[in-house]
């Protein structure tokens, strides 16, 4: 690694001229952002200008997509996580991602946390295993709802619960980075605010990317917003970023403006 790529002090990830490709349409165009270590990072803007499409550019969801190519590089740690030799099953474990929906699978509690160590062998004397499941219901908010009923299907948790489940999945595999794709589009607004909590809960021991539609959630749990906008060429790009109070109350881009204030978006 040169001079130049090292890390600066404090950023945890690092994008620098990214664009995104579906075929010969871009998707994002020239994207440059830092984000730091153990905060909070906002994605914010109107439908279609590749907020989604850039959070799965940082744990390479995007290599599962059918004609989708990236150019520009994204540093973990000063790490190209595109360089050819880099694993992407270790990548995925340090970079852990929240979908939209929660998802978890047609099994019980303590299984579904239990997945990802068995899978990766973390958990090598006996017991600890349990250890971990117990580890990460706890990070996750959920234990004392689900630690008497381990063996119970999680298909029967509410949605609210099956999120925190989905959080501890991630948690489980010890990321360090975790990436939330709308994690509150689908609960109501007591389960909301229960993942709100648990996101400034987590930033102490994680870095969190988050994509919101929500204006007011972004305002209250993010400590840094990117506000992205579509070009002339429709390609998503960033068009300010700052911390989120200077982006709520003070923006220096009229498109921003105008989307905080809702007069467009």
């Amino acid at each position: 690694m040169s001079p130049a790529d090292r890390q600066p002090d404090g950023v945890k990830m690092r994008v620098e001229g990214l664009n995104v490709f579906y075929g010969a349409s871009r998707a994002l165009a020239d994207v440059h952002l830092s984000i730091a270590g153990n905060r909070i990072t906002a994605l914010i803007g109107p439908s279609g200008c590749g907020k989604s499409t850039f959070l799965r550019c940082l744990n390479r969801m995007n290599d599962a997509i059918p004609q989708a190519r990236v150019d520009g590089r994204v540093w973990l740690d000063g790490e190209d996580i595109y360089d050819p030799l880099v694993d992407v099953v270790e990548l995925r474990r340090r970079v852990g991602m929240v979908f939209q929906k929660p998802n978890p699978f047609p099994q019980s509690v303590f299984d579904n946390v239990a997945f990802g160590p068995r899978v990766l062998g973390l958990a090598r004397r006996r017991g600890e295993l349990g250890e971990i499941v117990e580890r990460s219901l706890v990070r996750a908010a959920l234990w004392d709802e689900v630690g008497g009923r381990l063996q119970t299907n999680a298909l029967g948790l509410s949605l609210g619960e099956q999120q925190r489940l989905c959080i501890a999945r991630v948690l489980a595999v010890e990321p360090e980075v975790i990436l939330m794709d709308e994690p509150c589009s689908a609960l109501d607004p007591i389960a909301t605010l229960k993942i709100e909590e648990l996101m400034r809960e987590l930033s102490r021991q994680y870095t969190i990317v988050i994509v919101t539609h929500n204006m007011q959630q972004a305002a209250r749990v993010s400590d840094f917003t990117a506000m992205m906008m579509i070009d002339d060429d429709r390609a998503g790009q960033i068009v300010e970023f700052d911390e989120t109070r200077t982006i709520f109350t003070r923006p220096k881009n009229p498109r921003t403006e105008g989307y905080v204030t809702g007069r467009f978006g």
